[in-house]
């Protein structure tokens, strides 16, 4: 411990006598005069380097804030924009689908409307057909009545002359006699006409 003492010594501080301790701000100016002669050295070092470690630390944590900030920030615009484009995307789709429900309905109902006026039309043209059917019957009708009325007509005619034919030809038997004896004198040669000579 020579170095120590001749560092004391140089420096000027009384020695404390054995077995007696040191008193008072002396003693602990003492004290920390050696402790600078010994440590002092190194705790600047230390010192120094804590104080650089604090200020890398702090800017690496001012950076690393920095950074998170940075990304935070980025991961928003990011998340914002996603949001925006889904949003649209489904504001798109939503206003399809109501174009394309829209449309439909428009096309059920012009199928209905065209489904009615079809109805309609079979409903007029088989009133239609119907009426131009009964009038075709009545006529037909009309017509058969005025046939058989015409062919009744002709029947009563043509019995009323077979009636009177028959019965002129029963009122007049006696020419009807004298014309069988005649035919039956001209067949057996018996009939002579008056005047004439065979």
């Amino acid at each position: 411990m020579q170095p120590a003492k001749g560092l004391n010594q140089s420096a000027g501080a009384e020695q404390p006598k054995a077995g007696v301790p040191a008193e008072g701000p002396a003693a602990a100016g003492n004290v920390d005069k050696i402790r600078d002669i010994l440590f002092g050295s190194q705790m600047r070092d230390y010192e120094t380097r804590f104080n650089r470690l604090e200020e890398s630390l702090l800017s690496q944590t001012a950076e690393l804030r920095e950074t998170t900030r940075k990304r935070l920030d980025s991961l928003e615009s990011y998340l914002k924009k996603e949001l925006e484009a889904l949003q649209s995307r489904l504001k798109a789709e939503r206003d399809e689908r109501s174009d394309a429900v829209k449309q439909l309905s428009r096309e059920i109902k012009d199928a209905g409307d065209a489904l009615n006026r079809k109805l309609r039309e079979l409903e007029d043209h088989s009133s239609e057909s119907e009426r131009a059917l009964r009038e075709q019957i009545l006529q037909q009708s009309k017509d058969l009545l005025e046939e058989m009325q015409s062919r009744q007509a002709e029947m009563t005619a043509v019995f009323e002359r077979r009636f009177q034919d028959l019965s002129s030809a029963k009122a007049d038997r006696a020419t009807l006699g004298a014309l069988f004896t005649e035919v039956a004198m001209r067949l057996t040669d018996e009939f002579h006409i008056p005047g004439a000579e065979g």
